[in-house]
Formats: structure tokens, C-alpha cells, sequence
């Protein structure tokens, strides 16, 4: 399933992550584990905020994509299954109209 992976960043944490230069590496090894189809990354309600679409092969690999975000970062984390056009597009189809 199609998935927009939220993370909200707590700041000191990230500063320190930052600091001490694992913030960099925490990325990297998520974009190579989840390999995402989009990875965007910003400030949002002033903490550094980064949202990932990705296919979830199963729903048990949220604590393994979840848990260096919280033990490193302080991290919120929300999952939200989405669609693209051609997602949205079948789902209209099924509607038998």
C-alpha cells in the first residue's frame, strides 16, 4: 500500500543529531531502507518536518521504519495510506456508474 510517512522532528534533538552528524546518516538509511517515491523535507509548525511516499509492503515494518526516528529524534510519526492519479482513477472506475 501507497504511504505518506510524516516526521516531525523534535528541534533539540535534531540539533544535537546534527551536531554530532547522524541526522545525515539517519536519512540516508531510511531512503535506502523505504525507498521512496518522493522524499520531501521542510519546516513545518517550527520543527524540520520530512514526508516520504512509499509502497508499505506490510503494515510490521512500521516499528522498524519508525523506531530511529523516535530513539534518535523525538520524533512524531504519522502513516497515511494515499493514492496517485492512476490510484484514484481505478477507484472511480470500480464505482459501476
Amino acid at each position: 500500500m501507497r504511504v505518506l510517512l510524516k516526521v516531525s522532528m523534535d528541534t533539540e534533538k535534531a540539533n544535537e543529531a546534527i551536531s554530532h552528524g547522524t541526522l545525515p546518516k539517519l536519512i540516508e538509511q531510511s531512503m535506502e531502507q523505504i525507498k521512496p517515491e518522493a522524499a520531501y523535507f521542510t519546516a513545518e509548525n517550527g520543527q524540520r518536518t520530512a514526508y516520504m511516499v512509499f509502497d508499505m509492503q506490510d503494515s510490521s515494518l512500521m516499528p522498524v521504519i519508525s523506531e530511529p526516528f523516535f530513539q534518535n529524534l523525538g520524533a512524531e510519526i504519522t502513516y497515511t495510506p494515499v493514492m496517485n492519479y492512476d490510484d484514484v482513477q481505478k477507484g472511480l472506475s470500480q464505482l459501476g456508474r
